[in-house]
């Protein structure tokens, strides 16, 4: 497939706003794509690259370059190049790096050019994200929608079950099962103002705590264990206190959901800064093991001596964690038969706080295990308004913040895949953080006019706010009141931050 063919659809996409037509777009490159170059087209559409971040700054690709007059790029060239960049370190990395990059832009067209500039730089937002490209995938090869949503849960990569959709058909679905050792996308919450408010949508219910933690999915096969994040990353070797406790077990074969977080000598919870640091400490595992330990802490069972359990309602599903995992490492909870019992949902909800942790997650008894979705069954509560945003920009600081990025730029997702701004904040940051997040920023530039510096949006920071204005300076027509930040979430992706819409529902009186 020609790059310019790809640069067409994006563009086409990004122009309609009717998910009806984005997916007629899609399902119709995806006729015109062999399957080997689906791994390369789904996420250049979404904005993503599989090489990761290339090193390329504005400097090198704020160059101009002479378009070319006739598309001759193919997405597997462009990949490979890509890749070749994304290679290089060392002494001379710098100049080969801009060689090759004018050696790309001279051989693109306009159009092509621009696609990449915004490729490279994050700046591809145009909405072709995984639902939409899941729904043009069935409409392609005849597949049953939900059936590709399920392969694509089990088997946590669209591109691995795009390629084997298209080289084998609709038949090719039934290869994706529940796997021990193979991690899927995990079952994710909404949120809820309170907790009477939660349980009074979902009835009879588990109120949880909600720890402070790193998420993780545990896999045994007998005596091999294997532990992954949200994000599907194998971070075993980094974990062996978790890895000897999955092996305590009395079960052989299972997968289990839960946190992995940090506790202090007095039995609180250390920051989530702390537990953190140490999951993503990769060296002297065994030093950073007996500073600061973790201890896994469950509340799912999504399969069990190789029964896969997501379809079972969760109460089925807790029955079979607890029959495996000893209570002490259980998640704390407390059941709930009906709205009118909310009074013990706020109780738990207090004593949980006291204990230092975050709030609750007030869960469906009678809910499937829906992964890889932001399911309405699960409904998180907070004592505070919480955001999970993307950081667009940062302004250079002034006074003892000379030198350092401060004043951050926040944005919320967009229905067409972007980002609107929500407004700024300085507060909240450690010496630390500034330090810290000047170099991480500094890695996500894409221009510096002296003031702002323009980052790809890529890193996720939590804030929080205390309430929501009106707002005509920003697109969304609100701002954020109060905002400052919580922590940075490094273990999310910008495709997991909240949205607009999200916001607007929490705050229905200040609708614009």
């Amino acid at each position: 497939m020609l790059l310019t063919r790809l640069a067409e659809v994006s563009r086409e996409v990004a122009a309609t706003a009717a998910r009806s037509r984005k997916t007629a777009l899609l399902a119709e490159l995806f006729r015109g794509a062999e399957a080997r170059e689906v791994p390369i087209v789904i996420p250049y559409l979404a904005g993503r690259l599989p090489q990761g971040r290339l090193g390329v700054g504005w400097k090198v690709l704020s160059r101009p370059v002479p378009p070319a007059a006739e598309p001759s790029l193919t997405v597997r060239e462009v990949d490979a190049r890509l890749t070749e960049l994304g290679g290089l370190s060392g002494p001379g990395s710098q100049a080969e790096r801009a060689r090759l990059v004018g050696e790309l832009m001279g051989a693109a067209t306009e159009d092509e050019q621009r696609f990449l500039l915004g490729l490279i730089t994050g700046e591809v937002r145009q909405g072709a994200l995984d639902a939409v490209a899941v729904e043009g995938l069935a409409l392609a090869t005849g597949a049953d929608a939900a059936a590709v949503r399920r392969a694509v849960m089990l088997a946590g990569s669209l591109p691995a079950v795009a390629e084997a959709l298209l080289a084998d058909g609709p038949a090719a679905l039934g290869r994706f099962r529940l796997t021990v050792g193979r991690p899927v996308l995990p079952m994710l919450a909404h949120s809820a103002s309170s907790v009477a408010e939660a349980v009074a949508k979902l009835g009879s219910c588990a109120v949880e705590e909600k720890l402070d933690g790193i998420r993780v999915q545990v896999h045994r096969d007998g005596g091999a264990v294997r532990i992954h994040t949200r994000t599907l990353d194998d971070i075993t070797d980094r974990l062996p206190e978790v890895a000897a406790a999955a092996l305590e077990l009395t079960g052989d074969r299972f997968i289990l959901d839960g946190e992995v977080i940090s506790f202090g000598p007095d039995g609180r919870p250390r920051s989530f800064q702390e537990t953190a640091g140490r999951v993503g400490s990769r060296t002297d595992v065994a030093r950073a093991a007996g500073e600061v330990p973790v201890s896994p802490v469950f509340f799912d069972a999504l399969s069990v001596d190789g029964r896969d359990l997501l379809d079972l309602p969760f109460a089925e599903r807790h029955t079979e964690l607890a029959r495996l995992v000893p209570e002490p490492m259980r998640v704390r909870r407390a059941l709930v038969s009906s709205p009118d019992d909310a009074r013990k949902a706020a109780d738990f909800l207090a004593a949980t706080l006291a204990r230092g942790h975050e709030g609750v997650v007030v869960k469906s008894l009678d809910a499937p295990y829906s992964a890889g979705r932001r399911g309405a069954s699960w409904l998180k509560v907070k004592p505070v308004h919480t955001l999970d945003l993307v950081v667009l920009a940062a302004e250079w600081g002034h006074g003892r913040r000379t030198g350092k990025l401060s004043n951050l730029h926040l944005g919320a997702r967009t229905p067409d895949g972007g980002f609107a701004m929500l407004g700024k904040t300085f507060k909240g940051m450690t010496d630390t953080m500034l330090t810290w997040q000047t170099g991480r920023l500094g890695e996500l530039a894409v221009r510096d006019d002296g003031h702002v510096v323009t980052v790809r949006p890529e890193l996720v920071v939590e804030i929080a706010y205390d309430g929501l204005q009106r707002s005509s300076r920003y697109p969304a027509g609100v701002t954020l009141r109060f905002a400052r930040v919580v922590r940075y979430r490094e273990d999310k992706r910008p495709e997991e931050a909240d949205t607009v819409e999200t916001l607007l529902a929490a705050h229905p009186e200040v609708r614009p």
